[in-house]
C-alpha cells in the first residue's frame, strides 16, 4: 500500500488536526463536529501519541515523514478555538519535537468570533508559535449571521481581529458567505468593506450550499434563498470587489493582499502531501489518500484511519490546478502525469476561450472570472477530452 519511493525525503508537507468541537451546530454545516467538551483532555492526548508514533497510519506513511520538512499547520474544525490554549500550545510543542518544522512555518488556527478571554488566548497560542488566524465571520449583518445561526455580532469578529494583532498575529483570514438568504449586493458589500476595514489579510468566500442532512437541508423550502443567477453575479461582484481594493484572487475562493496566500490550503490546490489527524481528517502521503471514520470516541480508542484509494493523478492534477490563478502549465503537466493532451483538448480550450471561460497564453491555462463560477462544467468538460 505504502511506497516508499515516491515521496523523497527532502519533500516538504503539511499537517492538518482536526478539533471536533462546536457549541451549537451551525444550521448549514456538515463538517464533523460535537459538543463534548468533557472529551477535551483525552481527545488532546489521542492526537499528541498519533502525532509521535504514526502507529494508526502505519499502513500509509513511515518513520521516514519524521525527517520531511514540515511547512505548515492547521488546526480545524469545529472550533478550535474551544480548545484551551494550553492545550494548542501542548500540541505543537509535541509537533515540534516529533517532526522537522520549517523556520516560518504557517500555523494557523481557526476562530469563532464569540471566543472567550480573547486576549489572554491569543497570546498564549501567538507564544506557541501560532502565526495566523482564520476569523469566522460569515457576514457583518447581524441579520444575516442570524439567519445562518452564527452566535455573536461583527463587532465580536472586529473584537477578535484586534485581539489577535494585538499577540503579535498579522496573518488573519476571514471567512464569507455568498448567497445567505436575504442577501443583496448592497449587504455583501458592507460584509466586504466592513472585513477590509479590519485591516486582515486574506478572505475565504464561500458559496452556501445545501448539503444533505443538515438543518438546512430540511427547511429549504422556507429559506428564501437567492436564485441562481443572483449568486452568480454576487459573486461576480465580490471578486471585482476584492480586487479593486487590490486583493489577488488567487483561487476559486480565496483572495489575499501580497503574496499572503494561505499557504496550507494552497498546497492542496497543488497536489501537495499533507498529514491529517482527527476524526474527519483526510490525508494525502505518497500517493495514498485516506482518512479517519467521523468518530470522536472511536479516535481517541484507537480507531484506524480508512483507505480512500490513489491521488495526485492527472485528472486531479488539473482540476486543482484550474482552481488557482496560476492555473495549468500544460508542458509541465504533461511531463509529470505522462500524458499527451489531445487535439480535443485544445479545439475545447479554444472553444472556452472564445467565449471568455478561460486565456491560454504561453503554454499556460487559466479560467477567467467567468470561469471559475463555471468552473465544474469546463473542468469537467476539459477531463472527457485529455
Amino acid at each position: 500500500m505504502f511506497n516508499p519511493q515516491s515521496s523523497p525525503l527532502n519533500a516538504p508537507f503539511g499537517l492538518y488536526i482536526h478539533v471536533p468541537l462546536c457549541a451549537a451546530k451551525c444550521p448549514y454545516c456538515d463538517f464533523y463536529s460535537g459538543r463534548q467538551r468533557e472529551l477535551i483532555p483525552e481527545y488532546v492526548e489521542a492526537v499528541k501519541d498519533e502525532l509521535v508514533t504514526l502507529r494508526r497510519t502505519k499502513g500509509f506513511t513511515d518513520a521516514a515523514l519524521f525527517r520531511r520538512p514540515l511547512k505548515s499547520v492547521y488546526f480545524g474544525g469545529g472550533t478550535p478555538s474551544m480548545l484551551p490554549a494550553e492545550d494548542i500550545a501542548c500540541v505543537l510543542e509535541t509537533v515540534r519535537g516529533a517532526y522537522a518544522l520549517q523556520p516560518g512555518a504557517e500555523i494557523t488556527v481557526e476562530v469563532n468570533p464569540t471566543l472567550e478571554k480573547k486576549t489572554e488566548w491569543f497570546a498564549k497560542v501567538a507564544a506557541a508559535g501560532v502565526n495566523r488566524v482564520s476569523v469566522g465571520l460569515q457576514s457583518a449583518l447581524d441579520a444575516e449571521r442570524k439567519a445562518l445561526g452564527r452566535r455573536g455580532t461583527a463587532q465580536d469578529a472586529a473584537d477578535t481581529v484586534l485581539a489577535a494583532k494585538q499577540a503579535g498575529i498579522r496573518n488573519i483570514s476571514v471567512d464569507l458567505m455568498l448567497g445567505i438568504p436575504g442577501q443583496t449586493e448592497e449587504t455583501l458589500r458592507s460584509s466586504l468593506d466592513f472585513a477590509l476595514s479590519l485591516g486582515i489579510t486574506h478572505v475565504s468566500a464561500y458559496i452556501l450550499k445545501i448539503e444533505p442532512g443538515t438543518v438546512f437541508e430540511k427547511r429549504k423550502a422556507e429559506l428564501h434563498l437567492p436564485e441562481d443567477d443572483a449568486v452568480a453575479d454576487l459573486y461576480l461582484f465580490m471578486c471585482d470587489h476584492l480586487v479593486a481594493h487590490g486583493m489577488r484572487h488567487y483561487e476559486i475562493s480565496n483572495f489575499c493582499f501580497g503574496d499572503l496566500v494561505g499557504r496550507h490550503n494552497f498546497s492542496y490546490w497543488q497536489c501537495g502531501e499533507y498529514l491529517g489527524i482527527g476524526p474527519a481528517a483526510h490525508s494525502f502521503i505518497s500517493g495514498r489518500r485516506f482518512y479517519f471514520p467521523r468518530d470522536t470516541l472511536g479516535f481517541i480508542a484507537g480507531g484506524l484511519p480508512m483507505d480512500d484509494g490513489a491521488g495526485g493523478d492527472a485528472a486531479e492534477v488539473l482540476m486543482l490546478a484550474l482552481r488557482t490563478d496560476e492555473g495549468l502549465d500544460t508542458n509541465a503537466f504533461q511531463t509529470k502525469c505522462g500524458v499527451s493532451l489531445s487535439a480535443g483538448f485544445y479545439d475545447k480550450t479554444e472553444e472556452y476561450e472564445a467565449i471568455g471561460l478561460l486565456t491560454y497564453k504561453k503554454g499556460r491555462l487559466r479560467l477567467t472570472g467567468q470561469g471559475f463560477l463555471l468552473s465544474n462544467t469546463v473542468i469537467s468538460e476539459l477531463l472527457s477530452v485529455i
